[in-house]
C-alpha cells in the first residue's frame, strides 16, 4: 500500500510541477515580448522594484506575502523574484516573502477563522497533528519538498493544529527554497532571453524532483516515516478545493 501512495504522490507531483513550468514559461515568453507589456517591463519593476533599493525589496516581499497568503503559487513568485532581482537575490527574497505569506494565512486561521477550518477541514488536521507530532521542523521541510497539494490549506490546517509555529514555519521556508532558486533562475533567463539559463532552470528543476523523492524515499527506510505516517501525509497533501 505504500508503494502505491508513494506512487502516487511522484505522479500528482510531476503533473503539477510540469504545469506550471510551461505556465511560467509561456507568461514569462508573453511579458518579455508583447509590446502591451514592454511598458511594465522597463518602466514599472524599474521604477518600484529593481531600482528602487530597499523599498524596492520591501514592497516585493510585502506584495510577495500577501499573494502567497492568498493562495498565489509560490513558485511563480519565484519566478518574477528572478525576474525583478536576479537568481540569488530573487531566490532569496521570494522564499522571505513565501515564509511571511506562510505565517500570515497560518496566523489568520489560528485567531480569525479557526472554527470554520476545524469544520472544513477535520481529517487534515488530525492528519498533519499526526504526522508532525514527532520531528515536526524535518517533516515540515519534507512535506514542502513534496508540493502536491494546496500551500495555503496546508498553511491553514496547520494554524488550527497543534504543530509548533516557528517549526513549522522555518521547516517551510528551508522546503521552499530549492524550488524557488529553480524558478528564480529561470526568471532571470526569461528577461536576458537566455537560451542555457531556462534550459539550466529545467534540468535543475528535473534533478530536485529525483533528488525529493529518493530523499523522501531514504527517510521512510530509515523508519522515520512508517505506513500510516504515509497515509497522513497524501491526506495532508490531497488537492482540495478551499471554496467548497
Amino acid at each position: 500500500m505504500s508503494e502505491r501512495l508513494l506512487a502516487v504522490i511522484r505522479f500528482k507531483w510531476f503533473k503539477r510541477a510540469m504545469m506550471l513550468l510551461l505556465g511560467c514559461l509561456l507568461g514569462g515568453a508573453i511579458v518579455s515580448n508583447h509590446v502591451l507589456f514592454q511598458s511594465f517591463n522597463e518602466n514599472w519593476i524599474d521604477a518600484h522594484i529593481r531600482d528602487n533599493g530597499v523599498t524596492g525589496m520591501l514592497l516585493f516581499l510585502g506584495l510577495g506575502a500577501a499573494a502567497t497568503a492568498l493562495g498565489s503559487p509560490r513558485q511563480l513568485l519565484a519566478f518574477f523574484g528572478g525576474y525583478a532581482f536576479g537568481f540569488i537575490n530573487g531566490a532569496l527574497l521570494s522564499t522571505l516573502a513565501a515564509g511571511f505569506g506562510c505565517i500570515l494565512s497560518m496566523y489568520f486561521a489560528r485567531f480569525a477563522v479557526r472554527q470554520q477550518i476545524k469544520k472544513r477541514y477535520p481529517q487534515k488536521i488530525s492528519a498533519i497533528d499526526r504526522f508532525l507530532a514527532k520531528s515536526p521542523f524535518t517533516k515540515t521541510i519534507v512535506i514542502r519538498l513534496l508540493p502536491i497539494g494546496n500551500n495555503l490549506v496546508t498553511n491553514l490546517v496547520a494554524g488550527v493544529s497543534h504543530v509548533s509555529g516557528l517549526s513549522f514555519v522555518m521547516g517551510s521556508m528551508i522546503g521552499y527554497l530549492p524550488q524557488m532558486a529553480i524558478f528564480a533562475l529561470m526568471g532571470k533567463g526569461v528577461i536576458v532571453l537566455s537560451i542555457w539559463k531556462v534550459v539550466l532552470s529545467i534540468v535543475l528543476f528535473v534533478i530536485s524532483s529525483l533528488l525529493s523523492v529518493r530523499l523522501y524515499k531514504q527517510y521512510r527506510a530509515d523508519s522515520l516515516i512508517d505506513g500510516s505516517e504515509l497515509a497522513d501525509l497524501k491526506n495532508i497533501q490531497q488537492d482540495e478545493a478551499i471554496s467548497k
